[in-house]
């Protein structure tokens, strides 16, 4: 099989957040190449140093007596995350990455605090939206439905290098019918 150099990707993307259970864009061509509704998703600003999408899956070994090398398999544990650098340290995108809080405003002022409340309280799940490039120079949408960020979160103010607010953004389980991701190409 040949290289088809139509299937190579390069570009950024732009994430978007949204309420979890926020409706999503449907997935024709259009919504794909189009912005998702600004009163359902806010865009998350510039980012550093690329978004990347992971997914890890563990699996356990099955194993005989009779047979020296595996069996079979069976999937034990399973990641899918959305990783970045936001490159605009808002108080807005400070919240998202410490998972929500407290905001309120003036004139003249913006305020934040972070929950500090027990471990037993539900945390503030919202939904991502990563839209990059796919291939064919089309338009790929990756849906994370219940995310949260996981990640070590920190403001570094130096001399000579630009803020940024580390994210990791895991996405949980949703029910048995509702997948935690969606991934939808644009294919013409």
């Amino acid at each position: 099989m040949g290289v088809n150099t139509d299937n190579l990707i390069q570009g950024p993307a732009t994430l978007y957040r949204g309420a979890f259970g926020a409706a999503e864009p449907a997935d024709t061509n259009v919504a794909i190449n189009a912005t998702p509704p600004a009163s359902a998703w806010t865009d998350l600003g510039g980012t550093q140093d690329g978004v990347k999408f992971g997914g890890d899956q563990t699996y356990g070994e099955l194993e005989v007596d009779q047979i020296t090398m595996r069996v079979g398999s069976r999937l034990t544990k399973q990641d899918f995350t959305i990783e970045t650098s936001l490159a605009e340290a808002t108080l807005e995108n400070l919240s998202l990455t410490l998972n929500g809080g407290t905001s309120a405003s003036g004139t003249g002022y913006k305020t934040f605090e972070p929950n500090v409340t027990s471990s037993a309280t539900q945390p503030n799940y919202f939904a991502v939206i990563l839209d990059g490039y796919a291939p064919g120079q089309f338009r790929r949408r990756i849906i994370g439905r219940k995310m949260l960020n996981v990640d070590s979160v920190d403001l570094a103010y130096t001399k000579d290098k630009q803020t940024l607010i580390p994210a990791k953004f895991a996405a949980h389980y949703v029910s048995p019918s509702i997948a935690p991701i969606h991934i939808a190409d644009a294919t013409s």
